[in-house]
Parts: C-alpha cells; sequence; structure tokens
C-alpha cells in the first residue's frame, strides 16, 4: 500500500516525489520503521524533504517503511505499529525533546538524542552554557528581553549576531552591521519572541563537523555569495560551496574535530549530530556556535555529505542511525 504524507492542503503520494537510490543489498531482517516529517515547525518544508528522503533510502534496503506527518493535534502516526521511529523533524516539536518524551513514554526505539539533550541543543541559551562548562569555546552572548533592550545596547556594538533562542535553519537571524541594524533586530527578534540572543559576530571561516556514533566525520567549509550561511543558501541556492580541501593547518581542523565530539557529548546527544563552527581568520581561534540534533536529510544537507566523504553512502547512512537506535 502507497504510504502517504498529510500536507496541509490534503495528501501527497510520497512515492512519486521522493528520491531513488542505487539498489543495495537487502537487509537480513526487515523492520518496519515509521519515518516522521513536516511537523508543526517553521522547517517544516525541509523536514518534509528529509523525511521522503529518509524513507526512500530506507525502502532500498528493504525495510517496511511508512513515512507520516506528525504534529501535537495529529499523533495517529505514534499509533502505527513499528519496530523503530526514525525523526525527521527539523525544530518546534521534533527537534525539542517533546516527540522524543513521548515515544518513550509509548517505549519505541527511535533515532537520535533523547528528550533533555534535544531540548537544551534546540535552545541556544542553554547549549552555550552547556559548551563553556566543558571548556568548548563559543562566541560571548547575552540574553535579550524588551525590559533589557537599552541595557544591551549600552554594552554590545556592530557588528553583531541577533538570533531567536529556539529556531533552526538560521530563520530569523540578523547579522547587524550597524548600531541602527542592531537595534532594529533586538526590538524586532523581542517583540516576536519574547527574548533573543545577541552574539558576538565572528569573521572567517565557517565549518560544520557531523558525528555518527562516536565517529567524527570529515568538516565541511561552507562558503556563500551572501551575507552569511542563511535560510536561502542552506536550502534553495545552487551557488553555495561545500569544501573538504580546507585552507587550515590540519591540527586546527583536528582540532574542531575533537572538540566536535566533545560538544556532542557535554549535551548528552546520541547517535548523530552535526557541530557548527566559525574560525577567527586572525587568531585561528575556532568558535561552536550551535549543535543540530536532527540535521537535515535533504540534497542539500551536510551530514550526508560528510558521510559521502568518509564513504558512506546515504542508504548506508540511514541504516547506521537505525542500528544505532536498534542497540538500545
Amino acid at each position: 500500500m502507497t504510504s502517504l504524507i498529510d500536507r496541509t492542503a490534503g495528501t501527497l503520494p510520497v512515492d512519486r516525489a521522493a528520491p531513488r537510490f542505487p539498489a543495495v543489498p537487502a537487509v537480513e531482517r526487515a523492520l518496519k520503521i515509521t519515518v516522521l516529517g513536516g511537523g508543526p515547525g517553521s522547517e517544516r518544508e525541509v523536514s518534509l524533504k528529509s523525511g521522503q528522503a529518509v524513507a526512500a533510502a530506507l525502502r532500498s534496503l528493504g525495510h517496511d517503511v511508512t513515512l507520516a506527518d506528525v504534529r501535537p493535534e495529529a499523533l495517529q502516526a505514534l499509533d502505527i505499529p513499528a519496530d523503530f521511529v526514525f525523526i525527521a523533524l527539523h525544530g518546534a516539536f521534533g527537534e525539542d525533546g517533546q516527540v522524543q518524551r513521548l515515544l518513550d513514554l509509548r517505549g519505541v526505539r527511535y533515532c537520535g538524542s533523547g528528550p533533555d539533550a534535544s531540548a537544551t541543543a534546540m535552545d541556544k541559551v542553554a547549549t552555550k552554557c552547556r559548551l563553556v562548562e566543558a571548556g568548548v569555546p563559543t562566541p560571548r552572548f547575552d540574553v535579550v528581553t524588551p525590559e533589557r533592550l537599552a541595557v544591551v545596547m549600552g554594552h554590545w556594538s556592530a557588528p553583531a549576531v541577533v538570533k531567536p533562542v529556539a529556531e533552526g535553519s538560521s530563520i530569523d537571524v540578523v547579522v547587524a552591521r550597524t548600531r541602527e541594524e542592531l537595534w532594529a533586530g533586538l526590538r524586532d527578534l523581542t517583540a516576536r519572541y519574547g527574548r533573543c540572543m545577541i552574539e558576538q559576530f565572528i569573521p572567517g571561516v565557517e565549518l560544520t563537523v557531523g558525528i555518527l556514533g562516536q565517529q567524527v566525520l570529515p568538516p565541511i567549509q561552507i562558503r556563500t555569495r551572501r551575507g552569511f550561511y542563511d535560510y536561502q543558501a542552506k536550502y534553495l541556492d545552487d551557488d553555495t560551496e561545500y569544501l573538504f580541501e580546507i585552507d587550515l593547518p590540519a591540527e586546527l581542523l583536528a582540532r574542531v574535530q575533537a572538540l566536535s565530539l566533545r560538544a556532542h557529548e557535554a549535551l548528552g546527544c546520541r547517535d548523530f549530530s552535526r557541530v557548527d563552527w566559525m574560525v577567527d581568520r586572525a587568531s585561528g581561534q575556532p568558535y561552536a556556535l550551535e549543535i543540530n540534533t536532527i540535521p537535515g536529510f535533504t540534497s542539500h544537507s551536510l551530514l550526508p555529505k560528510a558521510a559521502a566523504r568518509a564513504g558512506i553512502g546515504f542508504p548506508q547512512l540511514c541504516a547506521r542511525i537505525v542500528e544505532l537506535g536498534m542497540s538500545r
């Protein structure tokens, strides 16, 4: 029977749109796997694509896969009998620990970090506090509320970065290069979200490092023609560059990899994650920005690119994630 994924405007047979992968040997035991894509958050469209890619990969391995949407008010997908749930939900509900807590209560195995680690990683302020405790360098930051606007503006100057505390995919991130842009960004985000984070701007090289189990994957340098690696550059632009030949010392890259694993462990993450970095070009100092516990699984996504560089194809990456989750 064709699996359907629920969309806001009806249903769509996902098999028509799902990416196809080269045939690979079937698994010894086919599992009944529910792949969760979509969700209620601002990253819904990316999550739909991730879910489709994961479902296609797992089907190519011989698993019995149901691809389903899930939201707090629509939890029917969690009632489908399954050996395993593959969470491909980015942002709210899927990456913040909510769906993980529901699956724990139901006694269902699933991929990735548990509720507490997911909630911590989704909260940029909580993440940075944990990084500081673990000795992982991260840019200077502060929490901003409407009541603290004047105080913060008295202690910060441009350039600086203003971010929502709990959004992903660079949604609503402002790189303020003038005092006027900084003031406008702080007022806008505090009005819309209630609070936001201001962070030191680090000029230099942007890197990301994937973790798979205890394996640290090759670092990727991200280069975009835009002012920074925003949503457009991540998912829509075709000229964003992802480089494995990085013009940084090998020992510095090795340090960033080691610190990425330390960050992953400091937050209590498991199975897989992706740690984003800026390296100050002048000083060579790396700074961890955030940790993604459900990174993307689309054609533009970085964890699959890093895995491929390490010789792990996309279906094998998904299979490894299932294997890690099933081993608990």
